[in-house]
């Protein structure tokens, strides 16, 4: 019982550091994420719109503007998220923040049998070594 207080404790304890540590750089990750959501949108819709250009009649497909417009946004906001992720532990100008890892599916072809089957991943340590 008294292991299991210490470790009840501890997470407590990293939680709240990390949500110290980390408050400043949720306005930079939204920042970004919002960004490369909007870059897609708009790249999206300009892919769209000339897919259209190539039908028989290309103003009763405006449509493809949308479709394009809506993946792009779903693409950039995957990328800005995938730039964003965190592990753990990072350790940044030689300084370490500690911080709740983002959990990243990931899929993976089993060798055996062939199946792909979902993994889900979570980094505990990350750094850069100059």
């Amino acid at each position: 019982m008294k292991k299991l207080r210490r470790l009840v404790a501890v997470l407590t304890l990293v939680s709240l550091l990390s949500s110290a540590s980390s408050a400043f750089a949720a306005d930079d990750t939204i920042k970004e994420v919002f960004t490369d959501a909007f870059y897609g949108a708009a790249i999206g819709a300009l892919v769209g719109g000339a897919l259209m250009v190539f039908t028989h009649k290309p103003l009763d497909n405006l449509n493809y503007i949308a479709y394009g417009a809506a993946s792009g946004v779903l693409a950039g906001t995957a990328v800005g998220l995938a730039k964003s992720a965190r592990a753990f532990a990072e350790l940044e100008n030689g300084r370490v923040k500690v911080a709740f890892p983002t959990v990243v599916p990931e899929l993976v072809v089993s060798p055996a049998s062939g199946q792909t089957v979902v993994a889900w991943k979570a980094d505990l340590l990350r750094g850069s070594f100059n």
